[in-house]
């Protein structure tokens, strides 16, 4: 009727010799990738404050001498203030902000199977310092124009005004109107000669 069913006194051995083989086996990794879980700032936050550190939190611990962090700001500005601390599966990195921006948060870390884990954590700084002002460009003062001292080998000088010209017409107008006075002077004085010889001469 139906089928065999295994004793119970024969089932138990049975089961207890498959757990004790499970046991056996060689331990392996409960993860062969370890894994972030979290960070803070957390991934994609907007922070208006800026924080002493960035925190990343992992599955498993890390290796210090084989985890790398890198912080960068806008424009690729390195903004890590020191080196990295580790904790068991956690690493800090004292932060140094710069300008408003978005920042990232880049990781690299080994796995058991020998592929390096990397990711990014990236949040958004709403103030940040104040961008330098632009440096007021220097006022170009000219300088008094220097006295040039002629030299045998350099020509003196040329003056940009003309010299002035005496006017010829002006002492010929002068010297004519003295001859005209002159001429009736002597007329006069022939004509008052005339005059009075003919007066002395007549009886």
């Amino acid at each position: 009727m139906g089928g065999r069913f295994p004793r119970p006194g024969r089932a138990v051995p049975l089961l207890v010799g498959v757990a004790l083989g499970v046991s056996l086996l060689p331990a392996t990794p409960a993860y062969a990738h370890n894994s972030l879980t979290g960070s803070n700032p957390a991934d994609g936050a907007r922070v208006a404050t800026a924080p002493a550190k960035v925190e990343l939190r992992f599955l498993a611990k890390l290796d210090p001498g084989k985890t790398k962090i890198t912080v960068v700001g806008p424009d690729n500005v390195p903004a890590t203030g020191g080196a990295p601390t580790f904790s068991g599966s956690r690493v800090s990195v004292p932060f140094s902000p710069g300008a408003a921006g978005l920042y990232i948060v880049g990781y690299q870390l080994p796995s058991s199977d020998g592929h390096p884990i990397k990711g990014t954590v990236r949040f958004t700084l709403t103030t940040g310092t104040a961008a330098a002002p632009p440096s007021p460009s220097a006022t170009v003062v000219p300088s008094p124009s220097a006295t040039v001292v002629p030299t045998a080998s350099s020509p003196a000088p040329t003056s940009s005004s003309p010299a002035p010209v005496a006017a010829a017409g002006t002492d010929d107008a002068g010297r004519g109107w003295l001859w005209a006075v002159g001429g009736l002077a002597l007329l006069a004085a022939l004509a008052a000669g005339l005059f009075l010889r003919r007066r002395s001469t007549r009886p």
